[in-house]
């Protein structure tokens, strides 16, 4: 499916950022929030209703607003993991029911630290220490706020109180119980997402580095998750920046079936200066991909409505 008009695309931009606030009202303020658990499950079939219009350019607005502000990092950083989670467990075809529960968890899992989580993201500093008490505490705290504020799902509260447990790393990962699985899912979205946002105190990652960090980093039985993640969005993703061995600067637009070379909209020349009038290429042909770019790094102006319109070609 393409965008249409810029109308249909300002709506659908509308509709991601209302997702991003709502998540962010109810993370702030669960105890006066009504049917707590009822909103979550609305926020998830809105997103998935999100992402089914059109996979790709979800992803492209996703990566767009997880990189350009540190500002709402909490609710940011929330609908970024869900997202990640939902593709993740579509590529490995886990069961409805197990999905519901990692993504419920991956939108709430930072319910104990919500307003601290902003503060962080606009912080220069290291964390202090009551700061680092709350960071350690906080998945057993949400957990048991979670079940007060009417959560019956145990899966979900049990993927929550373990996303940041080391234990959930050193069972085999198709064998292990699912609670363990989908805790250790999370836990490796949870820290590519936090990499890829920026801080006060740092730029983002690009997506590139964070996957590769992931890979380079984890357990061989962490890395197949980490290998999923790239399988599923891309190792550059919809929505990130590359720089093309031709020198010219590009957005990614959609994955291909050649998963490390998406389509990309060339958008800049050689010298810097923006293309009046970007155009398609898919990276299988030269110029190919020679590295991703950090978003901070992108100082053009773009129309990403125009943009976007490119991508309705990939497909033909």
């Amino acid at each position: 499916m393409s965008i249409q008009s810029a109308n249909e695309y300002e709506d659908l931009l509308a509709l991601w950022s209302d997702l991003e606030s709502g998540l962010g009202v109810i993370l702030g303020s669960p105890d006066s929030t009504q049917e707590f658990v009822q909103r979550v499950l609305q926020y998830d079939r809105w997103m998935q209703g999100l992402v089914q219009r059109d996979p790709d350019v979800g992803l492209y607005l996703l990566f767009q607003l997880a990189a350009n502000s540190p500002v709402g990092y909490s609710a940011s950083h929330a609908l970024v993991c869900s997202v990640l989670c939902h593709f993740i467990a579509l590529e490995l075809g886990i069961a409805v029911q197990e999905r519901n529960s990692l993504v419920h968890a991956a939108m709430t899992m930072n319910i104990a630290m919500t307003a601290m989580q902003d503060a962080l993201a606009t912080q220069v500093e290291r964390p202090n220490a009551q700061q680092q008490d709350m960071i350690k505490t906080h998945s057993a705290k949400g957990s048991l706020m979670l079940s007060k504020l009417g959560v019956a799902d145990t899966q979900w509260l049990e993927i929550v109180a373990n996303h940041h447990d080391e234990s959930v790393e050193r069972a085999d990962f198709r064998t292990a119980a699912p609670t363990v699985r989908l805790a250790r899912i999370l836990k490796v979205v949870d820290r590519y997402a936090a990499m890829i946002s920026p801080r006060m105190s740092r730029a983002g990652r690009t997506a590139t580095e964070s996957a590769r960090s992931i890979m380079a980093n984890a357990s061989a039985k962490t890395d197949e998750i980490g290998h999923t993640l790239v399988h599923a969005v891309g190792l550059c993703p919809p929505g990130t920046y590359v720089h093309l061995d031709s020198d010219e600067l590009g957005v990614v637009l959609r994955r291909s079936s050649r998963h490390n070379h998406p389509y990309v909209a060339i958008i800049g020349k050689p010298t810097g200066e923006l293309i009046r009038a970007p155009r398609l290429h898919w990276t299988e042909h030269s110029p190919r991909i020679q590295s991703a770019l950090a978003a901070s790094a992108m100082h053009l102006r773009l129309n990403h409505f125009h943009i976007l319109q490119l991508g309705a070609f990939a497909t033909q």
